[in-house]
């Protein structure tokens, strides 16, 4: 029941990379990309060999780290509630760690350095009221990312298992909030997600695309303190980011029931119930994400 709850609020971890690290083996993982090889134009001289090119590599390390917390239990709340309490408190410490590993994987996101201000804006102290995210925005940052050979998603991690991943139709994959699915409703050219042609492969939480993007709306979007409240809205392409944990210790649920403290809890009176995971996210290549920062409408 805590797996289930958390699922459905990883709204961030979907479209990452997935490295997992051997249990009994290291708490660091290493990414590593392949630098593309320029175009090469010039003709080859007969009978001449070539001096050819080495490869390019950049390393991307991350540790992994623990989170966790857990909830406090007495015999006596067990035996005077009429609520399935074990059931009940799984339900919300799963709510807790999803939304937790959720926010985590979100602050690596937006700390991306390809950034986009609506508007005529050239910071975020700078956007005011009036600028909005609009049809041309987006269009500007599928422009930016189809400049930087950006590839369109093309998977998501299948939430069933946490894991493996599911194919979905090519797309951008954009972040908001729902203030912001409230302004992009009145742009030119956006399709709710009821109006789609095909709904083999909706996204939970989708709820519409515009151009080259496809929209998943959650309150864990990413907004900060301004002259007004600036919205950050992703707009993410493939291999923007990765996400690790410990083979095996991804996430559990841990109880320990009544007596299992000894003399610790000498007149067994208390258990509890918690989760630990664990894991790390770290950006691969900031080129393949545009953070687009805007208002909203009041």
């Amino acid at each position: 029941m805590l797996l289930k709850a958390a699922r459905p609020l990883l709204v961030h971890t979907r479209w990452g990379q997935v490295r997992d690290i051997p249990r009994n083996n290291s708490a660091v993982i290493r990414f590593r990309r392949y630098t593309l090889l320029a175009a090469n134009t010039t003709a080859l001289t007969e009978g001449t060999t070539p001096s050819g090119k080495q490869l390019a590599t950049t390393d991307v390390t991350a540790t992994v780290s623990q989170y966790g917390d857990y909830i406090t239990l007495t015999d006596f709340l067990q035996f005077t509630t009429l609520d399935p309490i074990l059931s009940e408190t799984a339900e919300l410490l799963g709510q807790q760690a999803g939304n937790s590993l959720d926010q985590l994987c979100r602050n690596v996101m937006i700390a991306g350095t390809t950034v986009q201000y609506a508007s005529s804006a050239t910071s975020t102290a700078s956007i005011n009221a009036n600028m909005k995210l609009t049809r041309q925005e987006i269009r500007e940052a599928v422009r930016t990312l189809q400049t930087n050979d950006a590839d369109k998603v093309t998977s998501i991690v299948n939430p069933s298992d946490g894991f493996n991943t599911s194919p979905i139709n090519a797309a951008y994959i954009g972040i908001i909030s729902p203030s912001t699915l409230f302004d992009l409703k009145n742009e030119t050219g956006w399709i709710p997600v009821e109006e789609y042609s095909s709904k083999a492969d909706v996204m939970e939480g989708e709820v519409g695309a515009l151009d080259d993007v496809r929209f998943v709306m959650t309150t864990n979007a990413s907004t900060t303190s301004s002259t007004v409240t600036v919205h950050r809205t992703m707009v993410l392409a493939k291999n923007y980011y990765g996400i690790t944990r410990i083979s095996g210790e991804a996430m559990k649920n841990i109880i320990k029931p009544l007596g299992s403290a000894g003399t610790a809890d000498p007149l067994d009176q208390r258990s509890t119930s918690g989760w630990k995971a664990t894991f790390v996210a770290t950006r691969l290549n900031d080129n393949f994400a545009v953070r687009i920062e805007h208002a909203v409408s009041a």
